[in-house]
């Protein structure tokens, strides 16, 4: 058997539900590995072809999605047409509540998210579109190394053109903070502990405030080009900025605020958006 290898093929930036911390963004890099047999060519698989065919079901089928493992208990959820409502119970009792066009959610056979299942499933959706010379498939997920802090976010930004309009979309990311010069790691562990397994959101897209069972939600709500989005969440999951949240306003924000906590101070702020990719602000 031939192999053929393509390792950081490409990042899949996604939420998804966890009962034990709520809604967590996330950021796994694909390494591939394909096994068979040469074709007329004298090729196993052309790597013209890896990212055309691929990498784009790789980013249709659940980049910038959310991923719901259907198998869990604490899921209430309505599927037939479309949108899609679900409540997710998390662990302390507390609710996660949301209403998206279909297309913004990946269903996975699973009771929980993990870099196996989700492996497993990418390999069976991977055979049934690949030739026949190609009689293997074994995808490998990992998180990017961050030697540093880093914190896992969700978001949506209502005013994208592609699928970052999606109201739950997240990403892992480092993050890198300078104080004059010098990198100031208090900073960055504070920042990186704020937005811990948070909900950046924007405040404008808020449409309500409430309490239920003793627990105070925030209640989002936006239309954009693939159709409606709800999401309501507890509110010491949410941190609000007056901005929305691209990367380059997320940058922005921390540099001002650490400006703000450091008046005398030059602040220099590197603010990423998954792996490898973010906004620079300086103040």
């Amino acid at each position: 058997m031939n192999r053929l290898f393509v390792d950081s093929l490409t990042v899949i930036d996604f939420a998804y539900l966890d009962t034990r911390r709520g809604l967590l963004g996330q950021s796994w890099i694909v390494d591939l590995e394909l096994g068979g047999e040469l074709d007329e060519q004298g090729m196993l698989f052309d790597f013209s072809h890896v990212k055309r065919v691929i990498k784009q079901l790789i980013d249709e089928e659940i980049d910038h999605r959310l991923v719901i493992p259907v198998q869990t208990s604490g899921l209430s959820i309505h599927t037939e047409g479309d949108p899609v409502s679900l409540t997710w119970h998390n662990a302390d009792k507390s609710t996660i509540q949301l209403r998206s066009p279909r297309q913004a959610l990946m269903f996975l056979a699973a009771a929980e998210v993990t870099l196996s299942d989700v492996a497993a499933w990418l390999e069976t959706e991977l055979k049934a579109i690949l030739p026949e010379n190609v009689s293997s498939v074994h995808i490998q997920l990992r998180e990017e190394e961050i030697p540093g802090p880093s914190y896992q976010y969700v978001h949506g930004l209502k005013k994208h053109l592609g699928n970052c309009q999606r109201i739950a979309h997240g990403h892992r990311s480092p993050i890198g903070i300078w104080r004059d010069g010098e990198r100031d790691t208090a900073l960055e562990n504070e920042w990186a502990e704020r937005w811990r397994d948070i909900y950046i959101g924007t405040r404008e897209d808020i449409t309500d405030h409430f309490a239920k069972d003793g627990v105070s939600y925030v209640h989002f709500a936006y239309e954009s080009e693939q159709g409606e989005f709800e999401l309501s969440l507890p509110e010491s999951q949410v941190y609000l900025i007056d901005t929305d949240s691209t990367v380059e306003w997320i940058a922005n924000h921390l540099a001002e605020s650490c400006k703000k906590q450091f008046p005398g101070s030059t602040i220099r702020v590197k603010a990423y958006e998954g792996v490898g990719k973010g906004a620079i602000a300086e103040r």
